[in-house]
């Protein structure tokens, strides 16, 4: 199956009831097979500058990219590094997004101090490269199974994982917007990268701190999976359960649904090949 027959994505993104603008950009494209939110913070519109930059250049430096290798590369590993091939692209392309981010916020004092979370997933050959910054999310629908995949890069995750909260006080908490890792903030920012198989009937959904802050995991999940035959219900869903919660923060979902096999088709000396390594 081809990407864009393989995935199906739906994007949302609402300023919510109490922001008056909105710092959260989207990017999904099935075709593909890249999703990309960013979570802006910043004074003024400080904030929807960097989230903007980080989707705007990641987006079009990876369209670039994937015309040049196409889908069948990603897999390899590099011989200079000994990383995946996927992890180079998306480590080189998060270096370049941070640098412009940061040089705007040095050179123009209105974006000083700006950054953005970022959270992306790259889907190829039946597996899904995830890369996170900060606090948004990944979550993963798979038979009934409903998880976050990433780990939040925040004081509050560090707190829980020391033991020095509960996971009950960490819902109450007031240091959930604390984060430790951003782009754009410090001249290099290392980003989180794990690769996952990916199975048809699973749905990943991507997210900002201002769905799970408002909405329990629970109901996040059963929402996701009551709603799974029709994606684009089930995002509007979300965003809405988000803000009638009191909608604090802006709120941004990108859900990609896996509907079949997208493993590039491969002849029989490259399956020879492969059988041998």
């Amino acid at each position: 199956m081809k990407l864009a027959e393989a995935l199906e994505v739906a994007t949302r993104t609402d300023p919510g009831r109490v922001r008056s603008h909105n710092e959260d950009a989207v990017f999904g494209s099935a075709e593909q097979g890249l999703v990309i939110l960013a979570d802006g913070m910043g004074g003024y519109n400080a904030g929807e500058v960097a989230s903007g930059m980080a989707t705007t250049l990641l987006a079009s430096n990876f369209g670039r990219l994937l015309k040049q290798v196409g889908h069948c590369q990603p897999l390899a590993v590099d011989a200079d590094t000994g990383k995946r091939v996927s992890h180079r692209h998306i480590e080189e392309e998060v270096a370049s997004a941070n640098s412009a981010i940061y040089n705007t916020a040095q050179s123009q004092p209105q974006y000083a101090g700006m950054g953005t979370t970022l959270v992306m997933a790259w889907f190829y050959e039946n597996q899904v490269t995830v890369a996170h910054i900060g606090d948004s999310r990944l979550y993963r629908l798979r038979d009934g199974d409903f998880r976050v995949i990433t780990r939040d890069h925040s004081l509050l995750q560090e707190q829980l994982d020391s033991g020095m909260i509960t996971a009950e006080e960490a819902r109450h908490s007031q240091n959930k917007n604390l984060v430790t890792r951003a782009l754009g903030v410090d001249p290099v920012v290392e980003p989180e990268i794990h690769d996952y198989e990916v199975e048809p009937g699973d749905i990943y959904l991507l997210c900002s701190d201002g769905l799970n802050d408002m909405v329990d995991d629970e109901e996040i999940g059963l929402t996701v999976q009551t709603l799974a035959a029709n994606l684009e219900l089930a995002a509007d869903q979300l965003i809405q359960m988000a803000n009638d919660n009191g909608g604090r923060d802006n709120v941004s979902v990108i859900l990609v649904k896996v509907r079949g096999d997208f493993a590039v088709p491969r002849g029989w000396w490259q399956k020879l090949l492969a059988w041998l390594k």
